[in-house]
């Protein structure tokens, strides 16, 4: 399918780990933001089709992003969760480079991480 779908979203403790999925076919560059209540959308991470990766300063050493690309999925790891990592974390994969190339958001999955 081109627009993504996320998994993986849940309620874990502080310090804790999740690891969220996103299942997209195609696209060359794939991304996480997240959005907590009342605040913008953010850029988490995102890899693209060299393998090649960026990362939020906030989450640096934290989290990883990474490919499956037989399994046409994107995954991020996310270690020593803490309580400001929760919001809806959204994947986005664009299908080229160029500022007006398309793009697809997913509908979002919920982290939350509790004190």
């Amino acid at each position: 399918q081109v627009r993504p779908v996320e998994s993986g979203g849940a309620l874990v403790h502080a310090g804790g780990s999740l690891r969220l999925s996103c299942a997209a076919a195609g696209g060359i560059i794939w991304g996480w933001y997240r959005q907590a209540p009342g605040e913008e959308r953010e850029f988490v991470a995102q890899i693209n089709s060299r393998g090649s990766t960026k990362y939020a300063d906030s989450v640096k050493g934290r989290f990883t992003i990474s490919r499956d690309n037989d399994k046409s999925t994107v995954y991020l790891q996310m270690n020593s969760l803490k309580p400001e990592d929760t919001a809806v974390y959204y994947c986005k994969v664009a299908h080229g480079v160029a500022v007006d190339s398309p793009y697809y958001w997913g509908q979002g999955t919920q982290v939350t991480v509790s004190s």
